[in-house]
């Protein structure tokens, strides 16, 4: 779309359409964050040690810090969050000896961060 503008406008011009732009990647990082944070949940869900499965299905994603041009997102375990640690790095036994840790989260951050990156990059690209 063509404009034809003063050349006193130009500035204001030129920071128009660069706060549109603004605007428009935020909403779309958003929505990258949101994805992203689903996908560490999942991706925990099912990796994670199965005894009951109530471990599992406990965690959750939770907005943590919103304003207008950002978005934290929090996973955590609603209801069992004793064992995250305990099950992620092991934890001795009470006769002696040691349980070892069954790595699931730290998997799941490197999975969350690596389609964080490519989501905002694909954003990015498509404008």
């Amino acid at each position: 779309m063509t404009q034809k503008v003063k050349i006193d406008g130009l500035a204001y011009a030129v920071m128009k359409e660069l706060t549109e732009y603004a605007d428009l990647a935020t909403v779309d990082m958003k929505a990258a964050v949101k994805k992203a944070g689903n996908t560490v949940k999942k991706q925990i869900q099912s990796t994670a040690p199965k005894d009951t499965g109530a471990y599992s299905k406990s965690w959750s994603v939770k907005n943590t810090k919103e304003t207008s041009q950002s978005l934290e997102v929090t996973v955590y375990s609603r209801n069992r969050y004793q064992l995250a640690h305990l099950l992620e790095f092991g934890h001795a036994k009470r006769g002696g000896g040691r349980v070892a840790g069954r790595s699931h989260i730290a998997p799941a951050e490197e999975v969350g961060i690596k389609e964080l990156e490519s989501e905002i990059e694909r954003c990015l690209k498509n404008g």
